[in-house]
């Protein structure tokens, strides 16, 4: 799973996701990509079930790129454990992803492939998401 060699801080606040993404919102790298209609935390694990998802339906022809990659950590408390005493310990790394924000992007397979491949990926998603295809892609060529 994606996690950072390293981070800055173990322990960081949880902070306020609001209002939509100003960058990472355009295709840059592929013809097709899928962009979240949401404002949600996506794990590292599900980012990585997504990509699976996607390189096995396209039967690794074509290229993948993910756009996004966790690197803020989140703790949790242990089962059975009482109020206060400190924060929990570290246990996995989320991506903050806001409104407009492109999750995944495919290049070099034909329009069905990329879209069903890229639906596949965003059931493994927490986001509602919407399939985007590049603007001076040629449908028929």
């Amino acid at each position: 799973m994606l996690q950072p060699k390293r981070t800055k801080y173990r322990r960081p606040q949880k902070g306020r996701s609001k209002g939509n993404a100003q960058r990472g919102n355009q295709l840059s790298f592929g013809s097709f990509g899928i962009k979240s209609l949401d404002t949600e935390w996506i794990h590292s694990n599900q980012l990585e079930a997504a990509r699976v998802a996607v390189t096995r339906y396209m039967q690794r022809q074509g290229q993948v790129w993910c756009r996004v990659f966790p690197d803020k950590p989140i703790t949790k408390k242990p089962a059975d454990v009482r109020m206060g005493k400190g924060k929990g310990d570290p246990v996995g790394f989320v991506v903050p992803v806001t409104p407009g924000r492109m999750l995944f992007e495919v290049d070099g397979v034909s329009y069905e492939i990329a879209k069903e491949a890229l639906r596949l990926a965003a059931q493994k998603l927490p986001v509602l998401t919407k399939f985007v295809v590049r603007r001076d892609y040629d449908k028929n060529a």
